[in-house]
């Protein structure tokens, strides 16, 4: 008998360990899943860059017409991360998580009326960089003093195996670079590049095969920039129209996000041979909104930012789907 209730009491416990184990497991599995779209209520705020940050659960987006740097939850909730008096308009963003920057483009157009002056209008090219935890400034560099006679507007940065960033100007037919220890260089300048009275260089990113894809908004040309030797740079031949092309994303080697911000519509290339030609393979329409860039999260989820209007109540966060 005393052996019966000795087995008894054992086969209890087990069954209570067991129904431990499944409680976690069903824990784990009701995690909830990513939102297809985060409504943000923030009255003109005019976001034009975009970056999951993957340790904080968080997107961390620009502010064109206030210049300040915020975060939002998937729960909307958004919450200042910096601001500081020479963020005029802030454009695209790059998380350089493994170094724990966040690279800002810094740039003029008018948009914010309490920050614009004189000096800085149409002018102003600038990175500001700040840790990505705590928001507190590690640098600025300024770029548009490298050529100080042409209008400059910073709009879109990558970043290398190495930490050097690469800085698009839409107005100036430049390809800047601020190596690791934050000295600014030209690291190409090619009329090829202008956009003539428009918007020229827009969304900017790094292939790990050592070159730069650049999209340039007024025709849609899309570039192939080696870094050994950026002048021997190359088009990229598709026969899909890019024209308006803003942010771009290297969702993997061989597929190229592409938005479209005019055409409402973030485009899906590939390719096979290393970039020198892309087919497309799908699109995302956004509706009536233009678009500006577009963010990963996780593996192969994109996540497609929506500003609407300078004067709207609110922006979107949309995940894109193909």
């Amino acid at each position: 008998m005393a052996q019966y209730l000795r087995l008894a009491t054992l086969v209890l416990g087990l069954t209570g360990m067991l129904a431990g184990c499944s409680d976690d497991e069903d824990d784990t599995a009701a995690e909830p899943a990513a939102p297809t779209r985060i409504n943000v209520a923030q009255a003109g705020l005019h976001p034009e860059g975009i970056q999951y940050d993957e340790a904080n659960k968080r997107f961390l987006v620009s502010s064109r017409t206030k210049g300040q740097l915020g975060s939002v939850r998937d729960d909307s909730t958004y919450t200042l991360f910096a601001d500081d008096a020479w963020l005029i308009s802030t454009i695209g963003l790059n998380l350089d998580a493994s170094r724990q920057r966040l690279l800002v483009a810094v740039s003029d157009n008018g948009a914010n009326t309490s920050r614009s002056t004189a000096a800085t209008l149409r002018k102003l090219a600038a990175v500001a960089i700040y840790n990505a935890s705590s928001g507190s400034l590690i640098s600025y560099v300024d770029l548009g003093g490298l050529r100080p006679a042409g209008n400059h507007f910073a709009n879109d940065i990558a970043v290398d195996g190495q930490g050097n960033a690469y800085i698009t100007d839409s107005l100036s037919p430049i390809i800047y670079k601020v190596d690791a220890q934050g000295v600014a260089t030209v690291f190409l300048e090619n009329a090829q590049l202008s956009g003539g009275m428009g918007f020229g260089l827009n969304g900017i990113v790094y292939h790990p095969d050592g070159y730069l894809l650049v999209a340039k908004s007024n025709d849609g040309t899309l570039f192939k920039v080696p870094l050994s030797n950026p002048s021997s740079f190359s088009r990229v031949t598709s026969a899909q129209s890019l024209v308006g092309a803003d942010g771009l994303l290297l969702l993997n080697a061989q597929t190229l996000l592409v938005v479209a911000g005019s055409q409402s519509t973030v485009f899906r290339l590939t390719s096979s041979d290393a970039w020198a030609t892309a087919a497309a393979a799908g699109s995302f329409a956004t509706g009536a909104v233009s678009p500006t860039t577009i963010t990963r999260r996780n593996q192969s989820d994109a996540y497609v930012l929506y500003p609407y209007q300078s004067t709207s109540p609110r922006f979107a966060i949309v995940k894109a789907t193909f």
